[in-house]
């Protein structure tokens, strides 16, 4: 008779998976509102739209990753940084469209769930969510454990927002002359790390301390990716804004080129703001070609706003009561 094997054995731990989620219910709760219907535990996420708010609302959705700075969370063994992370660049995606967020999901896929672990993720999670009254209503854990490596997880986002559909910002009135006023990044928020990582670990360790950027190297790669919400919220209701730019993936050009209408294309005076010394640093060690750099890091400038040029000196006056520093990085002109 052959010997029977169990869903455990093969890998997957059901009852702990349970458990883990039972004791981390609390962090979650408590980014709960009053539109939030049901508890954990349903087969989906209930949420009560805000209809009397809205006359023609439109929902903005968005879905992202961490990406390979789960790495270095993983080198640290520190995993209470990057839920946040996720939390922050997906609030970011929407909001540079003009939308509110309303609700965020998570997914979380391991090779073997670690309880600590998932437990501090959570928590990032959670603090994110609740820093920035997001409610977390649903997600989804996942133990396979021949598609990960021992040790090895990932993570993924989902957030749903509303505007309303006059106040929709996508660039479509952006002119010629219009100028980009860019807000400061406190890192490399959440790109680029295949590059940093093999760049910088090929002369450090996550525990060295680097007189360039004043900075353990672990705790400089782990800093939160920025929520710019509170500030876009700001400045869209006291502004003419025409059109904004998450500076993710592809950095500067790329990203602001996408709420730039055809014909018309970004310029960029490189030198009008502070580049961060973790970049210098980037480019220095691997001798990367500042090309790559460019379209690979934000650096330095993780949000762009985009509006006509008369009302970017108050904008800039206005914007010191903010913590992050505001530049004017360049200007709308016409493609060559």
């Amino acid at each position: 008779m052959k010997k029977s094997i169990t869903y455990q054995q093969a890998g997957v731990d059901i009852e702990k998976a349970e458990k883990s989620l039972s004791d981390v219910k609390h962090l979650i709760s408590r980014t709960h509102n009053r539109r939030v219907l049901k508890d954990i535990g349903s087969f989906g996420g209930f949420y009560e739209f805000p209809s009397a708010e809205y006359k023609q609302p439109v929902l903005i959705s968005s879905t992202d990753g961490v990406g390979t700075k789960l790495k270095v969370a993983m080198m640290m063994n520190r995993h209470d940084t990057v839920g946040a992370d996720l939390v922050n660049h997906c609030i970011n995606d929407i909001a540079v469209c003009g939308a509110r967020p309303l609700f965020f999901l998570d997914y979380f896929g391991c090779g073997k769930l670690e309880e600590e672990v998932f437990r501090q993720i959570i928590t990032g999670f959670s603090n994110a969510c609740q820093a920035a009254e997001l409610p977390l209503i649903g997600g989804e854990t996942a133990e396979m454990p021949d598609l990960y490596k021992l040790g090895e997880y990932d993570l993924a986002g989902t957030i749903v927002g509303v505007v309303e559909r006059g106040k929709i910002i996508d660039g479509t009135t952006v002119q010629e002359g219009d100028v980009m006023i860019g807000v400061a990044s406190n890192g490399l928020h959440t790109n680029g790390y295949s590059l940093a990582r093999k760049v910088l670990f090929a002369e450090y360790g996550v525990n060295d301390y680097l007189e360039e950027i004043g900075n353990h190297l672990g705790d400089e790669l782990l800093k939160i990716h920025l929520n710019y919400y509170p500030i876009i919220k700001d400045l869209t209701e006291n502004f003419p804004i025409k059109g904004m730019a998450h500076i993710t993936g592809g950095g500067l050009f790329k990203n602001t080129i996408r709420v730039i209408p055809d014909g018309l294309v970004s310029e960029f005076n490189w030198y009008n703001w502070p580049v961060l010394p973790i970049f210098s640093l980037i480019k220095q060690l691997g001798n990367v070609p500042e090309d790559d750099m460019r379209q690979t890091f934000n650096m330095g400038i993780g949000l762009v706003f985009i509006l006509e040029k008369k009302f970017a000196a108050r904008l800039l006056s206005y914007a010191g009561k903010f913590y992050q520093r505001f530049y004017e990085i360049g200007k709308v002109v016409k493609a060559k």
